[in-house]
């Protein structure tokens, strides 16, 4: 049984911390990693003592949080979206308790969760990509759905822990089923960063499974079984998490020295961004809503240069212009000078005359002070050292007649203006501009 448990157990490990290692702040991957790490756990509790029932808690626990996944990856736009969040977490504590007290059998009710979150993305399947993924989903589910039941049910299909390797093998495709979602919704690339974290983890797999194997085979004990589960979940979170930890490393070592922290911090995003900086051909092949939806993600992360040296937009012809004779621009560079554009987006917004708080104001307000300035109305804590009269008026202003969820509405019109002028001249832009990258081919004067 070790030689196939912790294997897997790495396996799914890993992929929970990858896909947090993509974006701790996306709901469908933390769900995601969260639904893998309830069935590693549930793997090793089976290990150490088959057929418990807290290893079957474990493994129904993954259903929940599926469900959870397949809400987060409805539309944003959707205006019923935050009723759905809240419906599906209180129904996942409900149907949690309910997984405790019943028996075996019974534990199969955590199945209704998802197959409803299931049918919310069919309801809604023409608003998410890849089109495939509510049939995607669907088909993987149901795999897991007749694995937790073989596993429940006095069902004899032989070794339970084949059928807790298909099981795996059905939420790692979950995982890679978000991650390309995710992917597309961002406009970054995967395979290149899913290679190379594949391969790592094989590589750890191979070099500590097999130890951790021979251990709790000769050892024979629960206690040395869950500590090599344990020292396996560390070695697959420092391969999943390398760029983070080498981080936090530096922080620790270099403590005294600020400037080579920031410059070796500053390499490593421009590393990661040109593993998941997707081709430069394919800007011209998105689609309106996406390039909307690509410029309103560049403009939350504004102040975020190592999420900016990502974004698809760091190509736009207008970015070359600025470069000017730079040969090979690096991401950093391009990630500057498209903040710098989206500053001149946002000033064009700016009606003539003196600062107001008008209807004519509002798109230029809530970009400029909440997005270029960084400046937070609701704050608990107002920290108005170090702003002018302008600044503090508008701060004030938002704080006191502008509710959050109006502030947000403004911002993704403004957004959309901003995304709209930069869609012209992408479209309007010499076709060239493709194969030539970092040159001034571009300029007006060598364009007329």
């Amino acid at each position: 049984m070790p030689a196939l448990a912790i294997p897997i157990f790495a396996l799914a490990w890993w992929a929970a911390c990858y896909l947090i290692s993509r974006d701790a702040m996306r709901g469908a991957l933390v769900r995601s990693a969260a639904a893998l790490t309830a069935y590693a756990i549930g793997v090793a509790a089976w290990t150490a003592s088959p057929d418990s029932p807290l290893a079957q808690i474990l493994l129904c626990v993954p259903a929940l949080f599926w469900a959870g996944a397949a809400v987060a990856l409805l539309p944003g736009t959707l205006p019923e979206r935050r009723q759905i969040d809240v419906g599906w977490l209180v129904l996942s504590v409900s149907f949690l308790a309910m997984v405790v007290a019943l028996p075996s059998a019974g534990r199969l009710v955590v199945l209704a969760p998802l197959a409803g979150g299931l049918v919310l993305l069919w309801r809604f399947g023409d608003q998410v990509q890849p089109p495939m993924l509510p049939a995607a989903m669907s088909v993987v589910a149901a795999l897991y759905g007749v694995g937790l039941t073989v596993l429940l049910l006095p069902i004899d299909l032989g070794e339970p822990l084949l059928v807790l390797s298909a099981i795996g093998v059905d939420l790692v495709m979950l995982a890679f089923l978000v991650a390309v979602s995710d992917s597309l919704y961002v406009g970054e690339r995967l395979r290149a960063d899913l290679l190379r974290s594949v391969t790592a983890a094989v590589l750890g797999t191979v070099v500590v499974g097999g130890p951790a194997v021979a251990t709790v085979v000769v050892a024979d004990s629960t206690a040395v079984t869950l500590v090599q589960f344990g020292l396996v979940a560390l070695v697959m979170t420092g391969i999943a998490l390398f760029a983070q930890l080498r981080r936090g490393v530096d922080r620790i070592a270099f403590r005294g020295d600020d400037r080579l922290r920031t410059e070796r911090a500053a390499l490593m995003s421009q590393a990661d961004a040109l593993l998941r900086h997707r081709q430069r051909h394919r800007l011209i092949t998105t689609r309106p809503d996406d390039f909307t939806r690509f410029t309103r993600q560049a403009l939350d992360n504004y102040h975020h240069l190592g999420r900016l040296m990502r974004s698809p937009l760091t190509d736009l012809p207008a970015v070359d212009r600025r470069l000017g004779s730079q040969p090979r621009a690096t991401p950093l560079a391009r990630a500057l000078e498209l903040r710098a554009l989206l500053t001149d987006g946002v000033e064009r917004l700016r009606p003539a005359g003196a600062f107001a708080t008008s209807d004519e104001w509002r798109h230029f307000n809530a970009l400029h002070f909440v997005v270029v300035l960084g400046l937070d109305p609701y704050a608990r804590r107002q920290r108005t050292d170090g702003l002018d009269r302008e600044e503090r008026q508008a701060l004030d202003w938002m704080r006191r007649y502008v509710p959050r969820r109006r502030l947000r509405r403004w911002q993704q019109e403004a957004a959309a203006i901003v995304a709209r002028r930069l869609w012209d001249e992408l479209t309007s832009a010499d076709p060239r501009w493709l194969t030539t990258r970092g040159t001034n081919s571009l300029s007006p004067e060598r364009n007329g």
